[in-house]
Formats: structure tokens, sequence, C-alpha cells
């Protein structure tokens, strides 16, 4: 798994008072990358450009916060074995909210991003906002509830779908909320998402942020599972297609999420390839998502296999991107045949470029695991953590 968070010379670390923050958090991301096997003050010092001086008080701190802990000793090519430290996964927790059209995923992640409880629920997204978030609100309560039972030994029945057992919760850093667009990233506002333009102008991160007295990070769905990928992708620029209750796209060019200058990129399901096509939520005739809901609805899934493909196509050859992938819960279930289907358009039409075209891998919910990512990211001040997060 290639890593984007590799501290290299251009990100070297700086012995300023005022970038205290700064470097903390990027050992804290090579303790996260070391893993189990932890890493050594020397290395950590190497890698940073910091001193041994400035490593031992930041380490020293990690530990008292209980972020860092000791993880052995390593023989050395000289003097005395050194000391390695790991991060301490269980010392804070972020959320992740996946608000789709008709169902609501819940997860908890630990500091290195694994799932530790999930939970799913029905949702209605045109209830009213207040309905929407109190069910939200509910959920994330629930998830943290149910790994504080794991914790305990004591995982409590409900609608749980899974908990990871020997979980310590540590405090909350925030929650991410992902929810289909369009929507304004910067302001945490929705805009008129399709199908339910009442969430026009409505500030919803700030009123989660006020039910649950936590931060809040709002975004696209597809920008959340796009951001998930990219922090274990090499960099590259690709597309991630999401066909669930809807059809979207998330855009990383250059490594970096793209969410365009007014936060509206990836609106991808709304391409207008049939000028006199069946009428699409959004109000416009033929767009890419209409056709291909209308082909899954009737079961033809090669037809909506290969209307998605032609999209494909045409960001490939607009965008010159490296790789395709398809997710949400319709890619799901069809895996194989959207897979090979969109991989015989994007051939057919990219003249030649032999682009590839795969599922997305990752977890269960990638939508969810990305939005808590949302969160995540800028705690490890990851080198592009500006524009991921």
């Amino acid at each position: 798994m290639a890593d984007v968070t590799d501290v290299n010379r251009g990100n070297a670390g700086a012995n300023l008072p005022v970038l205290r923050g700064h470097n903390a958090a990027l050992v804290l991301d090579l303790l996260r990358t070391a893993g189990e096997g932890g890493i050594s003050r020397l290395e950590l010092a190497e890698r940073t450009g910091l001193t041994p001086q400035a490593v031992s008080k930041i380490t020293a701190r990690l530990r008292t916060e209980g972020m860092a802990a000791e993880a052995g000793r390593r023989a050395s090519t000289g003097g005395k074995p050194r000391t390695v430290l790991r991060l301490v996964p269980s010392a804070a927790h972020a959320v992740g909210l996946h608000l789709d059209r008709d169902e609501l995923t819940a997860v908890l992640v630990d500091l290195a991003g694994t799932p530790v409880a999930v939970r799913r629920v029905p949702l209605d997204l045109g209830a009213g906002a207040e309905r929407v978030i109190e069910a939200a609100a509910v959920q994330v309560d629930a998830v943290r509830a149910e790994a504080a039972r794991a914790e305990a030994g004591h995982v409590g029945g409900g609608r749980v779908e899974s908990v990871q057992e020997g979980f310590g919760v540590g405090g909350p850093l925030g929650v991410g909320v992902a929810m289909p667009g369009p929507l304004d990233h910067a302001t945490g506002v929705p805009r008129r998402v399709t199908g339910f333009p009442q969430w026009d102008g409505f500030p919803l991160r700030d009123a989660l942020a006020a039910r649950l007295q936590l931060p809040v990070v709002l975004d696209k769905d597809t920008n959340a599972a796009a951001l998930g990928l990219a922090l274990r992708g090499p960099g590259d620029s690709f597309v991630y297609l999401h066909l669930g209750t809807g059809l979207g796209a998330g855009l990383v060019l250059g490594g970096t999420l793209h969410r365009g200058a007014r936060t509206g990129a990836g609106e991808f399901g709304h391409q207008v390839i049939q000028l006199d096509g069946p009428l699409c939520e959004c109000g416009n005739r033929g767009c890419i998502e209409a056709l291909c809901l209308v082909a899954v609805a009737r079961g033809d899934l090669a037809e909506a296999a290969r209307v998605l493909g032609a999209g494909a196509a045409n960001l490939v050859g607009l965008l010159d991107i490296d790789r395709v992938l398809l997710g949400g819960r319709t890619i799901a279930a069809h895996e194989e045949r959207f897979v090979r289907g969109v991989a015989a358009a994007v051939a057919e039409r990219a003249r030649g470029a032999g682009i590839p075209v795969a599922a997305a891998e990752g977890g269960a919910h990638p939508v969810a695991e990305g939005a808590a990512q949302l969160v995540l990211a800028p705690v490890f001040r990851h080198r592009r953590s500006a524009e991921l997060g």
C-alpha cells in the first residue's frame, strides 16, 4: 500500500515554537505509518528534520497525552539499543457519517483510521432538517456507546452492524459528514441536493455541531470516499464513480482532491448525453444519472454499465486521468458486471490509452470511512492535508 504521508525534504519540520503543533503532527504521522513495529526517536529526527531535543520533547508530550507508547527496543549499530515508539490508536477517535437518500451509516474509527464500530439505519433525507440532524446525533451517540460497551466486554444488541472488541475509547476529535451534493464544503451548507431541494442554504454543519457539541466537517459523499482512497493510494490522478441512489464522482488530480473553486466539482451524474432522454430529478433530460438509474431499474445492467462507461471515457479524455474506480451499493451488488462493462466502454472510447478500471478497494463503508478521514487528515498534517481534508 502506497503511503502519501511520508515526510520528505520538502516537508521537513521547523524548530520554531510557533510550529510546535505542526511538528507534533509530523511526528504523529510517522508514528502512524510505522505501525506496531514503531520508530525510534533518531529516525523521527532524521525524517522530520527536527533536532533530537525537539523530538524528545514532542514524544514526551505525546506519551503524557496517551497518544504514543514504547514499542520495545531495536538493536543499534553502535551503543545501547534504541527505544522505539508507536502510536496508540485508541487514544482518540473520529466519527464518519454517510447521509444517503434512504440510509444513514455511522462509523467510529481510531487514530489509525481503523473502523471500530459501525451502525447502519434507514433514513429519509427529505424528512426535514431537524429530524435528519436528530437521527444523525442519535447514531453518533450510539456508535460511541457501542464501542464503549465493546471495551467493557459487553457488546449490546440492537442495530449495531459490527464492533471491534478491545477498543479503548478515547476522546472524540470530531465528526465528518458526507451527503449527496451539490454543497459548499467551505461553509458547510448544502445546495439544491438532487431530489431534495429543500436543503438549499441550510447550515447543516453548524447546526449539527451545535447539537453534538463537537467539531463537524461536511463534504460530498463522493469527495469523502475519494479522500479515503487517495490517502491509501500512490498520489496519482483518478476518478471515483459512485452509483447508488444517485450517481456522482470524486476527482483526485495529481494526488489532490479536486473540489473546484466553488466546491462544486464532481457533479458527474448530470452530464447530458442524450438531449431527448428521460427527465432527471435535476430538471434536465438525458443525464447520465437518469439513464443509469432507469437501466438499473429495468434490470438492464449491461446498458447501465455502457452508459457509465461512456461518461467515464469522457472524463479520461478530458482530464487524462490514470485510473477509474467504481463504488456504491449498485456497483457492489454487481461488481464484476459493472467493472467489465465500464472497462469495455472506456477501452473503446479512450483511443488506446489503456486506462485500468477496477472496483474501489478499502472498507465496506468507503463514504462513511472517508468522512471520518475529513477529521483525521488534518490531525496528522498529511502532505496534502490542506487540499485533501
